[in-house]
């Protein structure tokens, strides 16, 4: 066996393998799609807002990006970016809820799952909410839920609609009963601002599921989702066991919905700023 072992000289030096050198400089460079299972060149996708140029999947994209994309010029003016939870519960799983809020800050740059900022859609200011699914799934706590009541009042205090985009897996159960009261928290704001006369308009995306689905999600006067998203409350096993029946496939995805008249349209990504922009003006007028 000898005869097919190199002693390696350690002041020798080897050029890098073309094969490395390969892999280095390709390196997140291409994004498979969920949809068609093609492999796309990941400035094309990030170019199309992050929708597949083949065959129209609409991969996630974070709150910042959102906002860019709905608000004119990308400009917007943040709202109670301070606020952050206390850790009611001093809850602990695998680790102290403290500790993965600390992480999901660094790693995000939020200082929780949504921000809250005001700007301006085709030229109308409104109060714009969006939750960002990286941070603990997007996950309800007191802090969501006081950033959108706050927005509330101020869309009321100042005469704007209201827009929340939803992306997220329901209440944050760190945070326990805290989090489920912030469901009726926002429930009776949007009481109040439909008494304004003031319009609300829900945007769904994938996934919102949970707590936000059962409460905001779908309180508004335009419920709106993009084509594919994930939305439900509990999960289908969960659903299967409780009423010991077969699901249809696809019963959670935002066609099945419209379908059955649980949202008011599905609009793709693309289109949705000018499409929000028409709903307010019918609505706002």
């Amino acid at each position: 066996m000898a005869w097919f072992r190199r002693d390696k000289n350690p002041d020798e030096k080897l050029p890098p393998a073309a094969d490395g050198e390969r892999k280095v400089r390709t390196e997140g460079l291409w994004q498979k799609c969920e949809g068609c299972r093609q492999i796309i060149w990941k400035k094309d996708l990030e170019a199309n807002w992050n929708v597949c140029t083949k065959c129209g999947w609409h991969t996630r994209i974070d709150a910042l990006t959102r906002l860019k994309l709905l608000l004119d010029d990308g400009e917007y003016r943040e709202f109670d970016s301070g606020l952050r939870s206390s850790d009611p519960l001093g809850f602990v799983d695998a680790k102290p809820y403290s500790e993965r809020l600390r992480a999901m800050q660094e790693s995000t740059h939020l200082s929780d799952a949504l921000i809250s900022a005001e700007g301006k859609l085709a030229g109308r200011t409104v109060q714009l909410c969006v939750m960002e699914a990286k941070f603990i799934g997007g996950s309800m706590g007191s802090v969501v839920g006081e950033k959108i009541a706050r927005a509330i009042d101020r869309a009321i205090h100042q005469h704007n609609p209201l827009i929340v985009v939803s992306a997220s897996g329901g209440a944050r159960m760190q945070e326990g009963a805290v989090s489920l009261m912030q469901m009726a928290k926002i429930s009776a704001g949007l009481m109040r601002l439909d008494e304004a006369r003031l319009p609300y308009i829900s945007v769904l995306t994938d996934p919102t599921t949970g707590g936000v689905t059962a409460s905001y999600a779908m309180l508004g006067d335009l419920n709106i989702a993009e084509p594919g998203a994930l939305i439900g409350f509990a999960g289908p096993r969960v659903i299967e066991q409780t009423i010991r029946q077969k699901l249809p496939e696809g019963f959670q995805r935002s066609e099945f919905l419209l379908k059955h008249g649980m949202l008011d349209d599905i609009v793709p990504r693309l289109d949705m700023k000018p499409y929000l922009a028409r709903a307010l003006k019918f609505l706002a007028a």
